[in-house]
Order: C-alpha cells, then sequence, then structure tokens
C-alpha cells in the first residue's frame, strides 16, 4: 500500500472527522486527501492548529498509544492574569476528571508568554472583555486525554479561550492558515516524530 502523510491547520468549529452528522463543518468541507485517510488523534471542534492525516496504521499506533510518549505544544490564551504558582501547578500535574475518574495529569512544561503570538484571526473571535485581562501560555505535554488543556487550565483558576495545537514533537504548523495543507514524506514526518 502506498502510504502518505499530510500535515493541516485545522480551522477553528471544525470536526476531527471526515463524517459530519448534525451539520457541524468536518474535514471533508476543507481538505481533499483521497479515501482511507485519516486524522491521528483528534483536535476538539473548538480547539484549532496541527493535525496529522495518513493512511499509514503503524504511524497511528506509535503516535497514539501511551506507551510512546510525545511531545504536543499548544498555544493556550487563557481568561486571567495567569499567576506564577498556577504555571507550577501546571508543570507538577494537576488532578482533572477522564471518564469520570480523577486523573493526575503527567508533569508539563508551562511558559507564560510576555507578547501574545503571532496567530491567524479566529473567527468568529474571542469575546473582548475591557476589564478582564487574558494571558497567553505555551504548554508542552506528553499526553492526550480528552479536552486535556482545558481541563487543566480550568483546574488552576484559568479557563481556556482559545487553544491552537503548535508542534507535536519536530512537526510544527509556523505560517499555516486556518484550512492549509502541505503534503510531507514518509521520511519526514518519520524523522521530526521519531529521529528516525
Amino acid at each position: 500500500m502506498h502510504h502518505v502523510y499530510y500535515i493541516i491547520y485545522k480551522p477553528y468549529l471544525v470536526l476531527s472527522q471526515f463524517t459530519s452528522t448534525d451539520e457541524k463543518q468536518c474535514l471533508k468541507d476543507f481538505f481533499e486527501v483521497g479515501k482511507d485517510v485519516y486524522p491521528v488523534g483528534r483536535l476538539d471542534y473548538d480547539s484549532e492548529g496541527l493535525l496529522i492525516l495518513t493512511n499509514d496504521a503503524a504511524l497511528n499506533h506509535r503516535l497514539l498509544h501511551p506507551t510512546f510518549s510525545h511531545e504536543r505544544e499548544y498555544l493556550v490564551q487563557v481568561d486571567g492574569a495567569v499567576t506564577p504558582a498556577a504555571l507550577h501547578q501546571l508543570t507538577l500535574g494537576v488532578v482533572i476528571s477522564v471518564n469520570g475518574k480523577d486523573h493526575l495529569s503527567k508533569p508539563a512544561k508551562a511558559f507564560l508568554l510576555s507578547e501574545p503570538p503571532v496567530v491567524p484571526e479566529r473567527n468568529p473571535p474571542i469575546r473582548y472583555r475591557k476589564n478582564i485581562p487574558t494571558s497567553w501560555v505555551r504548554l508542552v505535554l506528553t499526553e492526550g486525554k480528552n479536552r486535556q488543556v482545558r481541563k487543566m487550565t480550568a483546574a488552576v483558576g484559568f479557563p481556556t479561550l482559545r487553544l491552537i495545537r503548535s508542534r507535536i514533537e519536530g512537526i510544527e504548523i509556523k505560517d499555516m492558515q486556518p484550512g492549509d495543507i502541505k503534503t510531507v514524506s514518509r521520511n519526514t514526518i518519520y524523522l521530526q516524530l521519531f529521529g528516525k
């Protein structure tokens, strides 16, 4: 079988799948990649950013199985002025609910950005509130539980307003815009993800 690999910037309010049952936009509304090509993992409907599409089942297994931990980096705009204590707690791990059970998130890297990152405008934009500041945090995780970033920032008192996945290991969205797609080779994807 000929394997194909794509890097996409999934837009906001788009399902991470090629079918939609409830009139929501899905990947097929933006990307033409042929049949049997699926996203590796997922990004929530209300999140945006990097997704890998492929028909390589082995890659899917390597990236999603919990025994193979790998870095996923997110740019997170949160409600309020993030405190050093909240950042420290994120790095240690916080208790979040996963499938109705308490889960202590793995240690993460969390950095407050001194300036908002250069990212595409969101459509629709974040609701602006004059009296409440927002902060941008760069968060690097090595696990991917359902809605994990949102649950983590909420657990330390700063709800997520905007969430962009910017990197998986060595693969980055860099200057891609929502709806962009790039074809990459097997060698490139394996080298950037696994170093070989």
